[in-house]
């Protein structure tokens, strides 16, 4: 059971740093700080795009229009915070209690 939280605890730590890192090429793009034309950069945009797609595609079906600014990956955020800090360990200890109750 422990292992299975540690896994759980791992993935949504990969998908904070995913999301961290796709943050930061967006600014560094909107700044024309990195290259567009940049063969490597645009494949590794287009890659992370692929994986946090479907993860903001609802939440931006949720959240209202602001323009040019995109809250989706700030909700994400927020969520895996929640989830690791607040659901999963809380989901576990009871889980854990009950296996031994």
């Amino acid at each position: 059971m422990v292992s299975i939280y540690q896994i759980l605890q791992l993935l949504l730590n990969v998908l904070f740093w995913i999301i961290m890192i796709q943050v930061v090429l967006s600014w560094l793009f909107a700044f024309n700080v990195i290259n567009h034309h940049n063969d490597f950069v645009r494949q590794l945009v287009r890659g992370l795009d692929s994986v946090t797609e479907p993860i903001y595609r609802p939440i931006r079906r949720i959240l209202p229009d602001f323009g040019g600014l995109d809250f989706a990956p700030m909700v994400v955020l927020l969520l895996i915070t929640i989830l690791q800090r607040i659901l999963l360990p809380n989901i576990f200890a009871s889980l854990l209690a009950q296996n031994y109750a």
